[in-house]
């Protein structure tokens, strides 16, 4: 891996840093966990911080036949394992675990002593933004987590499905008045709680909300080497916003093609 911007003498260094691979090719040396996570740290000073991991096709796709997995990379991955080992807590919309049978978030050896010094529990808790909390309380998210999950809904959601996930172990945190989640109060309520460092893996519709509540802090996207073509949704859905959000390019790594981008709220 290399970096591309800031471009400091590190950037310099990092750029030539390569290993022979066979006679006429270089290959770039991979950066360590404890790397990776140094360039994608939180800040420091904040109450609570929002970013969100995403990857998109060249022409926009965020997932191709419903799943992100086929346009993701090996190297995409660590880097989404590195920002889930940072964060306090992973924010998802209802349909996304759904869709991508989400499970309880683990402990990583690599990632212990950096999270006991922060703080943090041994595996950052998952969050399920969902209203009617139409969810499968059955399942090793809710009944097994290292963590407990927590769900984040509206003050008039049903009552007899608060009841079934707070049987199953869930904590349930109220984020709006009336029978949605008002984005804007998702993370100041899990702050309250101690989760300061949030991350949210969408999915697109969810990372909508956000956006048209200017609740995001920071944009960590995977640019994807690749073309799909079809009506793949992009990364953010919803309604458009009146006025575009501008945000400010912070860094660029590249692996293969693949560029790792990270954008903050201008």
């Amino acid at each position: 891996m290399r970096r591309l911007f800031p471009v400091t003498d590190q950037t310099a260094d990092r750029t030539h840093d390569r290993t022979p691979h066979r006679t006429g090719e270089t290959a770039d040396r991979e950066w360590s966990l404890d790397e990776l996570a140094d360039a994608y740290a939180y800040p420091a000073g904040e109450t609570a911080w929002l970013r969100a991991n995403m990857v998109s096709t060249l022409d926009g796709a965020a997932h191709h036949e419903g799943r992100s997995q086929p346009i993701s990379g090996d190297t995409d991955m660590r880097i989404f394992g590195t920002l889930r080992a940072l964060a306090d807590a992973v924010v998802v919309g209802a349909e996304t675990v759904r869709k991508e049978g989400y499970r309880p978030a683990k402990a990583r050896a690599a990632f212990a002593r950096r999270r006991a010094a922060a703080g943090q529990t041994e595996a950052p808790a998952i969050v399920v933004v969902s209203a009617g909390l139409e969810l499968d309380f059955s399942v090793p998210l809710f009944t097994s987590p290292m963590t407990p999950t927590l769900l984040v809904t509206g003050a008039s959601a049903p009552a007899d499905r608060i009841a079934a996930a707070e049987k199953a172990g869930a904590v349930v945190v109220t984020a709006g008045d009336g029978a949605t989640v008002e984005p804007e109060r998702v993370a100041p309520a899990l702050a309250e709680r101690g989760l300061t460092r949030l991350l949210t893996e969408g999915g697109p519709r969810l990372l909508g909300q956000f956006v048209a509540a200017g609740a995001l802090d920071e944009l960590c996207l995977t640019v994807s080497p690749m073309l799909t073509a079809g009506d793949a949704q992009r990364i953010a859905g919803g309604s458009a916003l009146a006025v575009p959000d501008r945000f400010v390019l912070t860094s660029v790594l590249e692996e293969a093609g693949f560029l790792f981008t990270r954008y903050r709220r201008s």
